[in-house]
């Protein structure tokens, strides 16, 4: 058999591999700088420590590391693998530090990864950033006892509050089951030609995709067979391409947060969070549920699958407007199939459904994320959803504002409600004054369209798509006076036909933009009859997301300093333009008016709030014995900004206002 002579590949424990290895690595100058955040690490750790509590044969593959070795063997120059051996390194760094004084034996085997016999560190980051990577490895304080500010310091600090002396052993023995393929090469290997076939392997996994190997990933082969046949499969076949989708509405709706469609797999490392233990026998439970779920999905994407008439009908309503109230829809669904709400809730939250989007959709709000805060307020009651529904709901007035002036959205749809038609379909949406009218249209039969001044053809053409020059028309008629002058549309069309809103039409003698608003007045109020908006008090319009739904945004984004135009805190207007500002004012307002919950929410969570000052970076004093780390990044901040009111039980009252740059971020 032949053997590569160039390439040596071979597969180790990554603590081992450190541990052992007589050369010192190397970060070439050529090589990115480290930008691994912290969701990377919470991802790092949340795998170390699943691991070492998995069977002793378990090891967790972290990929291939590539380097060259110098000729005398001396050091080992890192191609590829970088952001995971730094990430690596600060981890136990962070373990011997914190174990150093108590339990020397263990401090000794984890020095050894991160120090090499020569007394510097194992991996020796190029020189543009070596100092500050050594200082914190070794816990070097500056001697001025300036702040720091620095991605290795926040990565450190993080796993330094996160990891508990306790702990430290178990977070240990995960990270001896970390494994790798060390790859190697010769002299004569083309390493930028390797490095791009490690690199160019296809299209990254998708959520839905990581989500399936999470879910059978550890379970025997007969597990797998049966998780497979019995529940994954039927939930594909019930889905379908819109898989993805399902899987991030069916988060939403269990979870009550806004999760994002892109592809930072926010919708996997959510439903990790979700399921963090899934053993066979717990597995099966979740499953049936994902399955009961994924019905109730392909009912919503093909609503002909729905029980009644009625419902079928309301359904197809719902998707007039897309699929982002699935989340609500699903679970309104479910509760009724269980008997929680009856017959009459479920047609009632689909109708406020629309009329919510609707409405918004009129007087041109954005509707993209508010299905996370219906769901938390579904979760609390069904009062709690009609009041948060109504909350967000254009009031009768600023839509009779809005229905005058501006383009009807969904016109087939709009109109056949009207009109008392189960579906547009067979008709045409007419537009009396054409979108461009030839130069012999009249409307009234004597004065032509070339004849009216610009200011007249302007204000027509102003008009022309708003409610009071539409008509719903039958497919024939429409076709017969396509573009003809109104005498001819009104003898020949609209008085043919069977819709009455559309005959009514015929009735006016000539028409004008005095026609035109009369009939929008008359439309409009049958409008606000059929889209009520729930009787409630107050409307919430103005663009405020509520903080639970405020965008976590990893690391700092450009434009970040300038995110929030203003925050509005119980009532009161904070002038806070970014999350840094942010975090450090909700945390000291919260350390003086409810510092129980401040103490509880770090506590639980590892921090931000510290009594001594452990690590280098950036922090704020709170009182004389307890310290505000500000050293996290923008994600990790707002999490905790969240967490933290929510702890409080005031997250509901904090509104944030993004300003141009950051909606645009």
């Amino acid at each position: 058999m032949a053997t590569a002579t160039n390439i040596d590949a071979t597969a180790v424990g990554t603590a081992a591999w450190l541990s052992d290895s007589a050369a010192t690595i190397i970060v070439p100058v050529y090589q990115r700088q480290y930008r691994w955040d912290i969701g990377g690490c919470e991802q790092l750790l949340a795998d170390v420590r699943a691991v070492a509590d998995s069977d002793p044969q378990h090891m967790h593959f972290i990929g291939s590391i590539l380097s060259s070795l110098s000729a005398d063997g001396t050091e080992l120059v890192l191609i590829d693998g970088q952001q995971r051996l730094t990430t690596i390194m600060l981890l136990v760094a962070a373990l011997h530090h914190t174990v150093r004084s108590s339990d020397a034996a263990l401090a000794a085997e984890l020095e050894r990864v991160i120090v090499a016999p020569g007394g510097g560190t194992r991996l020796r980051p190029h020189e543009a950033w070596a100092g500050i990577f050594e200082s914190v490895i070794f816990d070097r304080r500056p001697e001025d006892g300036s702040l720091r500010d620095s991605r290795f310091d926040d990565n450190y600090a993080f796993f330094r509050s996160q990891v508990s002396l306790e702990e430290a052993p178990r977070v240990w023995r995960g990270l001896q089951k970390l494994e790798h393929v060390a790859i190697t090469l010769g002299a004569g290997a083309n390493a930028q030609q390797i490095f791009a076939s490690l690199n160019s392997t296809g299209e990254p996994l998708r959520d839905h995709e990581l989500i399936h190997n999470y879910v059978l990933m550890g379970l025997s082969h007969a597990e797998q067979t049966e998780i497979e046949e019995t529940f994954w499969l039927p939930i594909e076949q019930l889905t379908g391409n819109a898989i993805g989708s399902f899987w991030r509405h069916f988060l939403m709706m269990v979870s009550g947060r806004e999760l994002s469609a892109g592809n930072d797999h926010t919708v996997y490392s959510e439903f990790r969070e979700r399921f963090p233990v899934l053993d066979a026998a717990s597995l099966r439970v979740h499953a049936a549920f994902w399955l009961e779920c994924a019905e109730a999905y392909r009912v919503m994407l093909e609503p002909e699958r729905a029980p009644d008439d009625e419902l079928v009908r309301q359904l197809r309503y719902v998707n007039t407007f897309g699929r982002g109230m699935y989340p609500l829809v699903m679970r309104t669904y479910l509760d009724w199939r269980h008997g929680v709400v009856d017959r009459a809730t479920l047609l009632g939250t689909l109708e406020h459904v629309q009329s919510l989007l609707l409405r918004r959709e009129v007087v041109g709000l954005p509707s993209d994320r508010l299905v996370a805060r219906l769901a938390r307020a579904h979760a609390e009651g069904r009062q709690s959803l009609w009041e948060a529904m109504g909350r967000i709901t254009p009031s009768d007035e600023r839509v009779r504002i809005a229905l005058k002036y501006n383009d009807l959205p969904h016109p087939a749809y709009v109109l056949s409600r009207i009109a008392g038609r189960d579906s547009p379909e067979g008709f045409d949406v007419d537009h009396i004054v054409p979108l461009s009218p030839g130069a012999t249209w009249s409307g009234d039969g004597t004065r032509s369209w070339s004849e009216y001044s610009d200011d007249e053809q302007n204000s027509h053409r102003a008009l022309s798509r708003t409610i009071g020059n539409l008509a719903l028309l039958e497919v024939p008629l429409a076709e017969r006076t396509f573009d003809e002058s109104y005498p001819r549309k009104r003898d020949e069309g609209y008085a043919h036909s069977a819709v009455e809103s559309t005959r009514e039409i015929a009735h006016t003698a000539a028409w004008s933009t005095g026609t035109i608003a009369h009939r929008a007045a008359v439309m409009t109020e049958r409008f606000v009859d059929v889209w009520k908006r729930a009787a409630i008090v107050g409307i919430d319009d103005d663009g405020l997301t509520p903080i639970l739904d405020a965008i976590l945004r990893r690391g700092w984004p450009p434009g970040w300093e300038f995110e929030f135009a203003y925050i509005e805190y119980r009532g009161e207007h904070w002038e806070v333009p970014d999350v840094k500002y942010l975090f450090n004012r909700i945390f000291k307002r919260l350390w003086a008016d409810s510092r129980s919950s401040v103490l509880a929410y770090s506590d639980r969570h590892g921090g931000p709030v510290y009594r001594e000052r452990a690590w280098n970076g950036h922090w704020d004093a709170l009182d004389e014995g307890h310290n505000l780390y500000m050293g996290w990044d923008s994600r990790y901040m707002l999490t905790a900004i969240q967490g933290v009111l929510d702890e409080a039980g005031i997250a509901p009252e904090v509104f944030v206002k993004y300003s141009y740059i950051g909606a645009a971020m």
